[in-house]
């Protein structure tokens, strides 16, 4: 399938997991994928991967410089942006009693500031028939000890999709959302757990889920990809669920 053929995709934090998939996707359909990553040394190692289908820039989504100079870093790889998947994140739990101002403006910078200043940056790179895919949670829909802060900033970003609709359907941009459950991703890497304790993390949440397994970063991809794609023309201020039914299942 040649989907994407003379298109360009911009994926924030695409150089692991859910957005490095999704890159690797939209390539392989016909595309080119803009990656960004915190570091050079991780988007240097993606692009490698990749291949020369791809661009990267270095950008923290959590800085409001780098998102400033987003727009001028973008225009230097392509002059339109036909998709933009608001990706990058990181995961942060703390018991409410132990959160503190940096824990919580570290969250709230990247997941909620990050997507909204990002697309706000990209938008005059997309025309007519251009689509923004924000990346919420299941964490929204339910409740899970230790999950306050990241819960709400990711509530934030389900409110974008509705909001940034209604906005953008004067131009034609569709907006949509994916929820992902518990897929593998290095979203426990920063949570100060060693590794054996994140196996055990892990290991206790899998008989919670109602298929049994965590979810692969490619089927998070194909469901980015058909909501950029015309077969998801008709969809517009959505938010697609992907998460084995862990939200509907108990």
């Amino acid at each position: 399938m040649q989907r994407f053929k003379d298109k360009t995709a911009l994926i924030t934090g695409g150089t692991n997991g859910m957005g490095f998939a999704t890159a690797q996707q939209f390539i392989l359909e016909g595309g080119k994928a803009i990656i960004t990553g915190r570091s050079e040394e991780t988007v240097h190692h993606a692009l490698g991967k990749l291949g020369k289908n791809a661009s990267g820039i270095v950008s923290d989504a959590g800085n409001v410089k780098d998102l400033m100079n987003l727009q001028e870093q973008v225009r230097k790889h392509t002059e339109y942006v036909d998709m933009v998947f608001a990706n990058a994140g990181f995961g942060k739990f703390s018991p409410i009693e132990n959160v503190d101002e940096n824990h919580f403006d570290q969250l709230f910078n990247t997941l909620v500031k990050g997507p909204f200043f990002t697309v706000q940056q990209v938008l005059p790179l997309m025309k007519k028939g251009s689509s923004v895919i924000f990346n919420t949670s299941v964490a929204t829909e339910i409740a899970m000890p230790s999950f306050s802060v990241y819960s709400a900033a990711k509530s934030a970003v389900q409110s974008f999709i509705k909001t940034f609709a209604v906005e953008l359907t004067e131009r034609g941009i569709r907006v949509n959302g994916i929820s992902p459950g518990h897929i593998k991703t290095n979203i426990f890497n920063n949570t100060g757990l060693n590794p054996e304790q994140i196996e055990t993390a892990v290991s206790g949440i899998i008989p919670t889920i109602p298929l049994k397994r965590q979810g692969e970063p490619s089927e998070i991809a194909s469901t980015v990809l058909f909501l950029a794609s015309e077969e998801a023309s008709y969809i517009h201020g959505a938010e697609i669920r992907v998460d084995a039914g862990i939200s509907v299942i108990r």
